[in-house]
C-alpha cells in the first residue's frame, strides 16, 4: 500500500491573514466555499480552526463517498491540518505571502491507497480527481476573499 498525494494551489489577491481566517472559519465561510462533492456538512465542536471538529461527506466519484470526520489543527502559522478519524487521510491547508496583498494557497491531502489492481487506480486517478475538486474550492475561496 503505497502513499498517494494530491496538491493544488493558487494566488489569490487577499492577504494571508484574511485568507486563513476564511479557511479556518468552519461555522461560516467554509461550508460556501464547498462544492455539490460535499454534503452533510456539519461543525460538531469549535467551527474556528485550532479544536474544530467537523463532518461531511465527499463524492469523489460516481460509486466513491467517503464519510470524513476531521480533526483540526493549527501545527504553526499559516497551515491548517484536518486529520480524517475515519481514514489515513491528512489534508493540509498552507497559506503564504505572495507579494503585496497576495496570498498563495497550498492545498495537499495524504491517505494511504489500497493495495493491487484498485491502488493502481487510485494512485493514478484519485489525484486528479481530488484536485480538480480543491481547485473548485480554491475558485470560490478566491471570490470570497477577493470582494
Amino acid at each position: 500500500m503505497a502513499q498517494v498525494e494530491a496538491t493544488t494551489e493558487r494566488v489569490v489577491a487577499a492577504d494571508p491573514e484574511t485568507v486563513f481566517d476564511t479557511l479556518a472559519d468552519y461555522s461560516g465561510a467554509r461550508a460556501k466555499l464547498l462544492p455539490e462533492q460535499f454534503s452533510e456538512y456539519e461543525v460538531r465542536e469549535g467551527g474556528d480552526g485550532e479544536g474544530s471538529l467537523v463532518h461531511w461527506k465527499l463524492q469523489a466519484t460516481s460509486k466513491r463517498v467517503r464519510d470524513c470526520l476531521l480533526e483540526v489543527t493549527e501545527p504553526s502559522d499559516g497551515e491548517l491540518v484536518e486529520k480524517d478519524r475515519n481514514s489515513s487521510m491528512v489534508t493540509v491547508w498552507r497559506v503564504t505571502p505572495a507579494g503585496e496583498g497576495r496570498s498563495r494557497v497550498v492545498v495537499t491531502s495524504t491517505w494511504t491507497g489500497a493495495g493491487g489492481v484498485g491502488g493502481f487506480f487510485e494512485r493514478t486517478f484519485a489525484p486528479k480527481g481530488l484536485a480538480r475538486i480543491y481547485d473548485a474550492i480554491l475558485t470560490r475561496l478566491a471570490a470570497e476573499v477577493e470582494k
